[in-house]
């Protein structure tokens, strides 16, 4: 394997005029410059495409998660969400400096601060009942989902206030301690593949995105039992518990490519 192919190319903490040291040598650049961290210090901060407000969200950085800057405009920083990967700009006001280790963790979704929030201090608007020690997990990441029923979808976000299909995910496996990548297109590789006629509780559904379609990488679901999935929707606005086969129906007149069906295995 070469430096080349080794490197993630969606989590390159890298332009043509400035990487992160770590790429010293790995990737072409006009400057290279040690990452500071951060943490986030609001309950959901957004991180976008442009260093411009509103310029398209990518992803969420939840309280206590921590986001290495390398670059810094009107402020606005630029860098990487430690926990997913994901490079983008956010607001500098909604960080703190440093990267302080988390004692709990958000266990509940009716919390002041969304579920798996990492708290490192005694967050005093934080009830003692919806902390977690950091270390304990969920056991069934199809249980968690369930609880996230109602949340309203909303493209790029991933918590238990808003989410997108592929964030359900993600927050349900974080839950149980297991790691996810962000996009549909990562998630579509994990665990192994199986049938349609071997899915169970549990399996993860995805559709990749139409060909050539660059705004969003496919379409994530859980299986909530051989016939059923869970998942976030644009087309019902929320997540919901919806038949395979409507599922199905649908995104297979949208363009979606067949679905793949994965076996998460521990």
């Amino acid at each position: 394997m070469t430096p080349e192919t080794a490197i993630d190319a969606n989590t390159l903490l890298a332009r043509p005029d400035l990487a992160e040291q770590a790429l010293e040598g790995l990737v072409p650049a006009g400057a290279y410059r040690a990452t500071t961290a951060m943490h986030a210090r609001t309950a959901v901060l957004d991180i976008e495409t442009t260093s411009e407000r509103g310029s398209g969200r990518l992803d969420q950085i939840l309280f206590g998660e921590i986001f290495d800057v390398l670059d810094r405009k009107e402020g606005r920083v630029w860098g990487r969400a430690r926990r997913t990967g994901t490079v983008g700009w956010t607001d500098a006001d909604g960080l703190g400096r440093g990267a302080p280790l988390a004692l709990f963790t958000i266990a509940t979704v009716d919390a002041v601060l969304p579920l798996n929030a990492l708290v490192h201090h005694g967050y005093s608007g934080v009830s003692a009942d919806a902390l977690k020690p950091t270390g304990v997990f969920e056991a069934d990441h199809v249980a968690v989902a369930e609880r996230l029923l109602g949340v309203p979808h909303s493209l790029g976000a991933r918590s238990s206030r808003h989410t997108d299909c592929s964030g359900l995910v993600q927050t349900a496996l974080f839950a149980c301690g297991r790691a996810c990548p962000r996009q549909s297109a990562g998630q579509a590789g994990m665990g192994r593949e199986v049938s349609q006629g071997e899915i169970a509780r549990g399996d993860l559904v995805v559709w990749l995105a139409p060909e050539g379609e660059t705004g969003f990488t496919g379409h994530s679901a859980l299986m909530l039992d051989t016939e059923t999935v869970i998942h976030a929707t644009g087309h019902h606005g929320r997540v919901v518990i919806e038949s395979l086969a409507e599922a199905m129906t649908r995104y297979g007149a949208e363009g979606f490519r067949p679905p793949v069906f994965r076996r998460l295995e521990a």
